[in-house]
């Protein structure tokens, strides 16, 4: 024998693999032990120690799966080979018993949890708990050779997001789990709970909820619709808190409020978020960002009230809800040198001030 020669692995004994932390498997790993597959019919038997929970994972243990367990059995069944026959990760060790060392976290391939499953992971307390769900949802590529099955339901992508990894598990972003929950909610209670849970708890911005709703073409549903709306009255509400609070804490000087604009007996030029009629500075909160397209009538009159205002004089600023919440000492920064820079302007048209 020389050096270059490779070592059959050595059988462990079956109650070694099971041995309180080595409670899930494939058959490939099995393989990798020394147990044939005859061996491991014989040990999920009816009755016996064992249990097939998916296509080709086992479980080293009789009876019900944890919740974790059932999470790491679905990646396992929907991850992909990387070598071998073996399930991507190479370890299989799932962490189920409190205490002591902790094995290592598979590694999963091109598979990671999705829809309600997903949401609870992230901590929605309006999703339900995982012992609750019937059916895991796991998000793979669309070519992938995998069907529902079990507690594993398949939702394919075209292109798979970058996964956060909670508790030891690849769980897909907020936006497109809440995308992948909401194709399979008809309760539009449910929808909503969730919808509005994901903005005010801060998880994401509505643009980008209403973007990954429309990428999945969901926006044709009347009970996603009425959500959606509520989600985007939710988001608004929470932006204008947010910048009542940045002018108050920044001594920006106080505007007047939600206020329409018109001219002297002429047209209406619109409604401004904030008015400082002394230095003709309009402050706006973009929140239209997952409707900008070239034909979209909405943004296209928004582009033409803006363009009319700053050709009367007025200035025009606009603050999205993520750059007030993530830096608004720089929005106020922003806000604070367009009023000091009015003294350098021509003086702007007069217009008149209505409350909206």
């Amino acid at each position: 024998m020389t050096h270059n020669t490779p070592l059959t692995p050595r059988p462990r004994p079956l109650h070694e693999l099971a041995d309180g932390r080595r409670r899930l498997m494939t058959a490939a790993q099995l393989r990798a032990h020394g147990v044939s597959a005859a061996e491991t019919d014989e040990q999920c038997r009816p009755g016996g120690p064992w249990q097939q929970l998916l296509p080709n994972v086992v479980l080293l243990h009789p009876g019900p799966p944890t919740s974790d367990e059932r999470l790491h059995a679905v990646l396992l069944y929907a991850a992909r080979d990387r070598s071998c026959g073996a399930a991507a990760g190479g370890s299989v060790s799932v962490p189920v018993q409190p205490g002591g060392e902790q094995p290592p976290v598979p590694a999963y391939a091109e598979a990671m949890i999705t829809g309600l499953a997903a949401l609870t992971l992230h901590g929605f307390s309006a999703a339900p708990p995982l012992s609750s769900l019937e059916l895991i949802d796991v998000l793979v590529p669309r070519l992938r050779r995998l069907r529902t099955t079990g507690c594993a339901r398949v939702v394919r992508t075209t292109a798979l997001p970058t996964a956060v990894e909670l508790t030891g598990v690849p769980v897909a972003p907020v936006a497109r789990a809440l995308a992948d929950a909401v194709a399979e909610l008809t309760d539009p209670g449910t929808v909503r709970r969730l919808l509005t849970e994901a903005v005010r708890g801060g998880h994401c911005e509505p643009a980008v909820v209403v973007r990954e709703l429309n990428r999945a073409r969901l926006l044709s549903r009347p009970h996603v619709v009425d959500a959606v709306d509520s989600l985007v009255a939710e988001g608004r509400a929470l932006a204008e808190q947010r910048l009542y609070r940045m002018v108050r804490e920044h001594g920006l000087p106080e505007p007047v409020w939600n206020v329409d604009l018109r001219l002297p007996g002429g047209p209406h030029l619109g409604g401004v978020d904030a008015f400082w009629p002394e230095h003709a500075v309009a402050l706006e909160l973009d929140t239209r960002a997952h409707r900008r397209r070239e034909d979209d009538a909405d943004w296209a009159e928004h582009t033409r009230k803006r363009e009319h205002l700053e050709r009367l004089g007025i200035t025009v600023v606009h603050l999205t809800p993520r750059k007030l919440r993530d830096s608004p000492e720089h929005q106020a920064t922003v806000v604070r040198t367009a009023l000091m820079a009015a003294g350098d302007r021509e003086p702007a048209a007069y217009v008149v001030v209505l409350p909206r």
